[in-house]
């Protein structure tokens, strides 16, 4: 029981994303829109993938300058980094969609959704919040809900698997 006690006195019950992981929950929900398309494109079409792998030149080139000899083992490695980026891919929108349940305030929650989940621009955000509403209130909403998923992400523990994976 000593041991476990000294584990949670060790971890706050409340910890406060630093500016360097809401910089990271930002650049992910940039990119959120962008893996959603890949794995929806991988997952429709992960036969075509791998024939294109095997047929195309991309099975030459396993890095952008590096070219190989073998392209039946070098299509092997192409499709496993396909598979890698879209199981990294499904884990990261998984949290990030767990996150976003999280945001307790309506409108940071509806601007983070608006901006990021479905991938308008902040031009297009600030136009589909409701009428009247200032640019300069939206962007608090989205930095706010930034901030609350940065928080729920750091709950998780996804900044160290961040860390730790790359």
């Amino acid at each position: 029981m000593a041991m476990a006690w000294g584990i949670f006195k060790q971890s706050e019950l409340f910890p406060k994303a630093s500016e360097e992981e809401i910089q990271q929950t930002e650049f992910y929900l940039e990119k959120y829109k962008m893996m959603r398309l890949f794995m929806q494109d991988f997952e429709d079409h992960e036969k075509e993938m791998a024939q294109v792998a095997i047929d195309g030149e991309a099975a030459r080139r396993i890095d952008q300058d590096e070219l190989h000899a073998d392209k039946t083992a070098n299509a092997v490695i192409l499709q496993e980094k396909q598979k890698w980026v879209y199981s990294q891919y499904k884990l990261f929108t998984k949290l990030i969609d767990r996150a976003h349940s999280q945001v307790i305030d309506p409108e940071a929650k509806e601007a983070i959704d608006i901006r990021f989940i479905q991938g308008y621009s902040r031009k297009e955000t600030i136009m589909f919040m409701r009428r009247g509403v200032a640019s300069s209130t939206v962007d608090r909403r989205i930095e706010a809900g930034i901030e609350s998923i940065a928080f729920s992400l750091k709950l998780t523990g996804f900044y160290e698997y961040i860390k730790n994976e790359f």
